[in-house]
């Protein structure tokens, strides 16, 4: 049973699909997109591997926003004892 959806389109519902469902909160999302971007690109680079790519950028941008997030909610808290 063949789809006449390329793999590429189906990967980027996929992700979306679950980028909605996990309810992550914008930064989450926003970090996910822009690694996805970035991923598919050097995951397209480095041998047409850009669904490959994508998927891995999504999880470092998830985590590199997450890590953000915590490092910002960490100095609010810091600025509010100290006042």
């Amino acid at each position: 049973m063949s789809s006449s959806i390329p793999l590429k389109t189906r990967a980027f519902a996929a992700v979306l699909s679950l980028v909605l469902v996990a309810g992550w909160s914008a930064a989450d999302a926003k970090g996910c997109i822009k690694g996805a971007a970035v991923g598919a690109v050097a995951g397209h680079v480095a041998g047409h591997h850009a669904v490959l790519g994508a998927a891995a950028g999504c999880a470092i941008g998830h985590h590199v926003a997450k890590k953000k997030q915590r490092k910002e909610r960490r100095q609010q808290q810091s600025n509010t004892v100290q006042h």
